[in-house]
């Protein structure tokens, strides 16, 4: 049943739904989280993804205002619009990070003192970042644009493409992972994930005029490097292909483990690249073709070509 908006509130009674035993049993399943999460960082509020995605929303206006929102054409209306702009996507940002801050701190148990310092200055920081982040992203339009016979102007690519958004997304959420936020750069790169089908860790390197095409099903991986002008299909994967464990048998957490693409690979739909390879400059990568190795530069990876045959007249029978 879908409760409408403006409906009188529901009565469980009459629906005679046990709602103190729910609650309390909701209650025991927090305290058994507990033992994972120590209780002094699992009561601090987080931050979340409806305020992470109003700051996106607000930086991309304030990267491309006439995409974003800004109605007047006048130089001096367009500098007014980016700096109120800009100055609210900050603040809201801040109080991310506090969030994010305040609750690794409490899980590590450091005195939490320093933490508006910390925090102002990542905020700093990554707001020097954004006109290099802007050109990028122009950069990666452009790619997209060169690349793909269907696109009519730069303005359809960075309003319409999902490879566009995703690339923009990443671009944030990676100055934001190495300035030490990786819980919301995190939450950006799922709010990507989410809304296009391309799933890229933040912590993934990627070089300028990087082209996306379709996108859905992509995967990077958080070790990742990829080289200038690298082009990629739907459904290809940058994975791993083992996960090293230490002598507990723990997890080793941010080893090498995701593929290096160099300058100008193109990787087709399909293909599945694993583990701590290079693939060399210029080659091409045929769509699904599962590669585990190194391939030097100039290379072309496909798979073997199908036998076609055609039985006649009671050929081959």
């Amino acid at each position: 049943m879908t409760v409408q908006e403006n409906s009188p509130p529901l009565d469980t009674a009459d629906l005679s739904i046990p709602l103190d035993r729910i609650v309390s049993a909701l209650k025991a399943s927090r305290d058994r989280a507990r033992t994972i999460t120590p209780r002094s960082a699992y009561a601090r509020d987080l931050p979340n993804q409806e305020n992470a995605g109003r700051v996106l929303k607000e930086l991309f206006a304030a990267l491309f205002p006439r995409h974003g929102g800004g109605q007047d054409a006048t130089d001096k209306g367009i500098d007014y619009f980016v700096g109120n702009t800009l100055n609210s996507a900050l603040r809201q940002l801040r109080g991310l990070l506090s969030q994010e801050l305040r609750f690794t701190f409490a899980l590590e148990q450091r005195a939490d003192t320093a933490i508006d310092g910390i925090v102002a200055s990542i905020v700093r920081d990554f707001a020097e970042r954004l006109p290099d982040i802007r050109e990028s992203v122009i950069l990666d339009a452009r790619a997209a644009f060169d690349g793909d016979p269907s696109a009519k102007s730069l303005e359809e690519v960075l309003l319409s493409y999902p490879g566009i958004k995703a690339i923009y997304y990443h671009r944030v959420a990676h100055q934001l992972f190495r300035l030490g936020a990786p819980i919301v750069a995190r939450i950006v790169s799922e709010l990507s994930h989410s809304s296009t089908g391309i799933d890229i860790h933040p912590g993934a390197e990627i070089g300028s005029s990087f082209f996306i095409d379709h996108g859905t099903g992509v995967v990077i991986g958080e070790t990742a490097v990829i080289g200038e002008r690298v082009r990629l299909y739907q459904a290809v994967t940058l994975g791993a292909k083992r996960f090293s464990v230490d002598e507990s048998g723990a997890l080793v957490k941010g080893a090498p483990r995701h593929p290096i693409v160099e300058d100008d690979v193109v990787v087709y739909a399909g293909a599945t690249i694993l583990g701590r390879i290079t693939i060399g400059r210029g080659s091409v990568i045929g769509g699904n073709v599962w590669l585990t190795r190194s391939v030097p530069a100039g290379s072309h990876v496909l798979q073997a070509q199908p036998i076609a045959d055609s039985f006649e007249a009671g050929l081959g029978i």
